[in-house]
């Protein structure tokens, strides 16, 4: 394994082209896992990934939960961090630069409470050198008594179209995947505008501590990520895809070449990276030398051939 000073290089072209914008290649960060880059300095560098997805910004600072807020679960991890972030602002006056300075392509995850409040984060990030916003519609609405904008086609349809008025950047939507019909919320955020599509979120768990009698986290219930969650994540990745033309970033649970191929072949033109990177910080870079070995191996001229080519039975 080369150390993170030295350039990587491999035998294919592993570029994609991402809602017009031509990546390195298809591994990005998942929102959340690498906070804005600089812990993981030292095992990869920005430019070293497709694209940088950085922490969930809101309009104003946020503290996060109370803990605890994270708990080791069999083949992954619960969390409920609670959005912690210093806000858009802060965000665009010191990280993104050092971002930029690096090479990264930089997708900012958006987050809201209320549609105002994600219009007005997106707006501002639209006057950025920031290459792609994510909407993260998997927030509790507080206007609509918690109900999360996500879970609704409706009101998915609704904060899509009204992020795409104010947003200059391309918008990619991320869905949640505790919803009935993935395939349903995925056309509403493309009738209202999205430019892609990236899921999967967390799927809500639990856990409980049988000496305390007491759930593990604090605010009881939490977001399931990791190995556990793969499965599901890869067949709403290959649901969307049949249900539109959007291209999709796919994630959940993505800890080897061998799971990123199976999320590209469900229909996926990137994989995202999450949980993998706190048990194997390397993980992007073991991912994408096992895509360039499959891609020798079986003779593909390009990573988009093979998006989308599993064939049913």
């Amino acid at each position: 394994m080369t150390d993170a000073t030295t350039p990587h290089t491999y035998h294919n072209d592993l570029s994609v082209d991402f809602c017009g914008i031509r990546l390195r290649n298809p591994v990005v960060t998942a929102s959340g896992t690498v906070g804005f880059g600089r812990v993981y300095n030292e095992f990869f560098k920005p430019s070293d990934v497709g694209a940088v997805t950085v922490k969930g910004l809101t309009l104003l600072p946020q503290q996060g939960n109370e803990p605890p807020r994270i708990a080791e679960t069999p083949s992954g991890m619960l969390n409920s961090i609670g959005l912690q972030n210093p806000g858009v602002d802060a965000f665009l006056g010191r990280e993104l630069r050092r971002l930029k300075s690096y090479g990264a392509v930089v997708i900012a995850n958006v987050a809201g409470h209320t549609i105002d409040e994600y219009c007005e984060v997106a707006q501002r990030i639209s006057h950025s050198e920031t290459d792609m916003v994510e909407l993260n519609i998997s927030c509790p609405n507080v206007d609509c008594g918690g109900m999360a904008f996500g879970t609704d086609p409706a009101m998915a349809g609704r904060v899509t179209s009204a992020v795409r008025a104010r947003c200059a950047k391309p918008l990619i939507v991320k869905l949640s995947p505790n919803v009935t019909d993935i395939a349903e919320i995925a056309r509403a955020a493309q009738a209202a505008g999205a430019d892609a599509i990236s899921l999967i979120n967390t799927l809500q768990g639990m856990a409980i501590d049988i000496r305390t009698r007491r759930p593990v986290l604090r605010r009881n219930v939490g977001g399931l990520s990791g190995p556990a969650v793969k499965p599901v994540a890869v067949r709403m990745v290959w649901e969307v895809r049949r249900a539109t033309d959007l291209p999709i970033i796919g994630m959940g649970g993505v800890a080897s070449a061998e799971d990123a191929l199976e999320f590209i072949l469900a229909g996926a033109s990137c994989v995202g990276v999450g949980a993998a990177l706190f048990n194997e910080p390397r993980t992007p870079l073991t991912v994408l030398e096992g895509i360039d070995r499959y891609m020798s191996e079986y003779g593909v001229k390009s990573v988009a051939e093979l998006v989308g080519a599993v064939q049913p039975w």
